[in-house]
């Protein structure tokens, strides 16, 4: 596989530019890109099964969740000095 370097004078230009990618590595290319992401930011979840009398207070479970995720990611990037 031959790689080329693009110049680009404008976002525009690179945004419209096509990603050449060679047959039958699209998919591949995507999963090892979801497998970075998750290990550079990890989502944590609470363990067990919930039970919520209504559908704000499940609403309001998850919020906390993301909220907590939100803070720990945070947290490790101001320790490690982002």
């Amino acid at each position: 596989m031959r790689l080329t370097v693009e110049r680009f004078r404008t976002i525009e230009e690179m945004t419209a530019a096509p990603v050449i990618v060679p047959p039958g590595e699209g998919f591949e290319r995507f999963a090892r890109q979801c497998a970075r992401y998750w290990r550079i930011a990890p989502r944590v979840y609470p363990r067990g099964v919930f039970r919520f009398r209504a559908l704000a207070e499940a609403q309001a479970a998850r919020e906390r969740v993301t909220d907590d995720n939100v803070a720990r990611l945070r947290a490790t990037a101001s320790e490690d000095g982002r």
